[in-house]
């Protein structure tokens, strides 16, 4: 997908010290309108988002599937971002490094039949849990996501506020000053399908672990 003008003298912007990753991009809020519309689907998504602690660290590159019968989460945000590699990554392929996601954040999620799955070039590792009756549980989800689906439920939802100033997904995350944002008291997602390439939680149970390869992913 070709990139703005406006983009792509963003994506050259030099990055600056770790921890403060969010701000050294900075895209237009024009940029972010995209978000909404993935928004009415992307909201969706729910299951993770990036925020303070996702931005610790570079991106492989390498994308990888989620899949849920049901998310329950309690404090919910999502806002736009840029997800970046190290420099010169053998995964870059023609994003220059820098990946365009929408960010979700969960300050607690029970995550019934979850599946996650990453194609390593012909086998695909695959990772199921929360399928026997106690669903998978996390604090401070986050993901990076550039496609979700589903069905989506939400309590008391603000869509269109700056994503700096939401307080409802608590420590998961939020968003740069001027940078279109929602949030919502609690969402309920079901028959989730997300297409991530970040994710992280301060607290992550995953009852009835099992990991496996296999020639088909989630």
């Amino acid at each position: 997908m070709a990139m703005s003008e406006d983009a792509a003298a963003a994506a050259e912007t030099p990055e600056t010290p770790t921890g403060t990753r969010r701000g050294r991009v900075r895209l237009k809020r024009s940029a972010w309108m995209a978000v909404p519309a993935v928004a009415a689907g992307a909201v969706l998504m729910a299951l993770t988002a990036q925020g303070v602690l996702a931005a610790q660290f570079s991106i492989s590159g390498m994308p990888f599937t989620i899949t849920a019968d049901k998310l329950d989460g309690k404090g919910f945000a999502q806002f736009g971002s840029l997800d970046s590699m190290i420099p010169d990554s053998p995964n870059q392929g023609s994003t220059g490094g820098q990946v365009l996601v929408a960010v979700s954040a969960i300050k607690k999620a029970e995550i019934t039949n979850l599946c996650q799955s990453v194609d390593l070039g012909g086998v695909n590792l695959v990772i199921h849990a929360g399928d026997a009756g106690t669903p998978v549980s996390a604090t401070d989800l986050t993901t990076d996501s550039d496609m979700l689906s589903g069905d989506a439920a939400f309590t008391n939802i603000e869509i269109g506020g700056d994503a700096s100033t939401y307080t409802k997904a608590g420590n998961a995350g939020k968003g740069n000053p001027g940078v279109f944002g929602q949030q919502a008291d609690t969402v309920v997602l079901t028959n989730l399908k997300q297409h991530n390439y970040a994710s992280t939680a301060v607290g992550f149970k995953l009852p009835n672990l099992r990991l496996s390869f296999s020639s088909q992913g989630c």
